[in-house]
C-alpha cells in the first residue's frame, strides 16, 4: 500500500492535475467514476507498472522473511545404562548447576558386584598370609634337607676314610648305599627348594596379580555404580522433567528429559530469507528485527554468517536412488544474525518468532571512480529504498501485537 502511495504521487496524481488543470476537465463531470479508467488509464497504468517495479526493488536489494526463530540448544538426559529410577533429585523445572544429581537409577547389581570385588580381595590377602606360611614351611623343608644332605656326606666321607685306612674294615654294599641316599638328599634339596621358590612366586608375583584384577574389579564396579547416578554436564535448566521413581530408563529408546544450557539460545538469531535473494547476502550486512516476545521494538542486528548450503537438497546415501520430484517445498537461506549492540537480545525469550530486514549497502561502489552516472543514481536510489523498507518493518511492529491479540482468531 506504501508503495502504491508513493507511485501515484508520481503517476496518477500528475496525470489528474494535468487532465484538471490543463485540459479544464472537472472530477464529477467530465472525469466520473465510470470514465476514470479512460481518463487516467496512463497514470493507473504506469502506477501499476512502477509500483511492481519499486517493489521488486526493494524487496530484491532489501530482504524480508518472517521465518525467524532464535533457537537455543538442548541437551538430552541420557544415562549410559539401562536401569529403573531409584530417585529422584529435581523438580518439573528449574535451575540446576554443573555437576549436580539429576536422578539416581537402582544400583543393586552393582552394588553386588562391587561387594563381590571386596571379597575377592580379602581372599587374595588370606591367601597371601598362608603363602607366607608355606614359605615359612619351606625355608624349614630346604634347612631339614641340607642337614640331611650334610649328614649323610659326613658319615659317605668317615666311612671312606676307614676303607683306604683299613680296606675290607667297610663293606662296599655299605659306600654304596651312602653314596646313592647322599643322591636322595640332594633330590630332596631340589624338591624343598623348588617348594619355597613355589611360595616366593605366589607371594610376589601370582598374589599381586590376583590383587590387581581384584582391584580392578572393584574399580569397574564403583565406577558403574557411579553410573547411577545422572548429573548435569553443564550448567542449565531442566524443563517438563516429569520423571519419577520407578520408570525405566534406555540410553537408546527413552531419554529421561531435555535440560537447556546456560546462554543457549541468547547469541543470534537464524533467519531464512528467499532462494533469490542468495546474491544479495552477504556478511557485514545490516538488519533489523522485531520479536513477537518483545513487541513495540525494533532491534539492530548484523549478518554474521550465510550458510552455503540449503537444506532442502541435502541426501545421505542409501539403498534407493533419490527422486528431485519429492522436494516438494523450497528451502530456505539460512542466514546468522547478531546483535549490532550487547544486550540487543536481552529480554527476547528463547524461541520466539521474529521478523527481519536486511538492508544492502553500495556505498564502496557509489564511491568507486569508475562508477558510471547512471549507475551511480540507481544505486542511490536503491540505498534509498532502503528507507521504504524499514518504515514498513516499523509498521508491522506497531501492528504485529494487535495482529496477535486481536485478530489472530485465538
Amino acid at each position: 500500500m506504501l508503495e502504491l502511495l508513493v507511485c501515484s504521487l508520481l503517476t496518477v496524481v500528475p496525470d489528474y492535475l494535468f487532465r484538471r488543470y490543463v485540459q479544464g476537465k472537472r472530477f464529477g463531470r467530465e472525469i466520473t467514476f465510470y470514465s476514470v479508467w479512460f481518463e487516467l488509464r496512463w497514470g493507473i497504468t504506469a502506477c501499476l507498472i512502477l509500483t511492481v517495479g519499486l517493489i521488486t526493488v526493494i524487496f530484491y536489494n532489501h530482504p524480508s522473511t518472517n521465518t525467524v526463530t532464535l533457537f537455543f540448544r538442548t541437551v538430552p538426559i541420557v544415562p549410559e545404562i539401562n536401569g529403573r529410577v531409584a530417585e529422584v533429585y529435581v523438580g518439573l523445572s528449574g535451575p540446576i548447576s554443573e555437576g549436580a544429581p539429576i536422578f539416581r537409577l537402582d544400583s543393586a547389581t552393582q552394588d553386588a558386584a562391587a561387594e563381590t570385588a571386596r571379597r575377592r580381595i580379602a581372599e587374595v590377602d588370606a591367601q597371601m598370609a598362608l603363602a607366607r606360611t608355606d614359605l615359612a614351611k619351606a625355608d624349614g623343608q630346604v634347612q631339614e634337607a641340607r642337614s640331611a644332605h650334610q649328614q649323610t656326606l659326613d658319615e659317605l666321607e668317615t666311612k671312606q676314610e676307614l676303607q683306604r685306612r683299613n680296606p675290607g674294615n667297610v663293606p662296599a654294599r655299605e659306600i654304596e648305599r651312602l653314596q646313592v641316599l647322599l643322591q636322595g638328599r640332594l633330590g630332596a634339596i631340589a624338591s624343598a627348594s623348588a617348594s619355597r621358590q613355589n611360595a616366593v612366586e605366589r607371594i610376589d608375583v601370582l598374589l599381586p596379580a590376583q590383587k590387581a584384577s581384584a582391584e580392578a574389579a572393584l574399580k569397574q564396579a564403583e565406577v558403574e555404580r557411579e553410573k547411577t547416578v545422572i548429573r548435569a554436564g553443564v550448567s542449565g535448566r531442566v524443563e517438563q522433567f516429569a520423571l519419577r521413581a520407578g520408570d525405566i530408563v534406555n540410553p537408546f529408546m527413552r531419554p529421561a528429559g531435555i535440560l537447556i544450557p546456560e546462554g543457549g539460545g541468547q547469541r543470534a538469531l537464524a533467519a531464512g530469507f528467499r532462494q533469490i535473494e542468495a546474491q544479495i547476502m552477504k556478511v557485514g550486512m545490516i538488519a533489523e528485527v522485531t520479536c513477537v516476545s518483545k513487541p513495540w521494538m525494533v532491534i539492530p542486528m548484523v549478518v554474521t554468517n550465510v550458510q552455503d548450503y540449503i537444506a532442502a537438497g541435502q541426501f545421505r546415501g542409501g539403498e534407493q536412488l533419490i527422486d528431485v520430484q519429492q522436494v516438494t517445498r523450497p528451502g530456505t537461506l539460512l542466514v546468522f544474525l547478531e546483535p549490532l549492540y550487547q544486550g540487543g537480545l536481552d529480554g527476547v525469550t528463547p524461541g520466539s518468532s521474529c521478523i527481519a530486514n536486511a538492508y544492502s549497502n553500495n556505498h564502496d561502489t557509489i564511491a568507486a571512480k569508475e562508477t558510471g552516472f547512471l549507475k551511480w543514481v540507481a544505486l542511490h536510489a536503491v540505498d534509498a529504498l532502503g528507507l521504504v523498507h524499514a518504515l514498513i518493518l516499523r509498521l508491522q511492529a506497531l501492528v504485529l501485537p494487535i495482529q496477535t491479540l486481536v485478530f489472530s482468531g485465538h
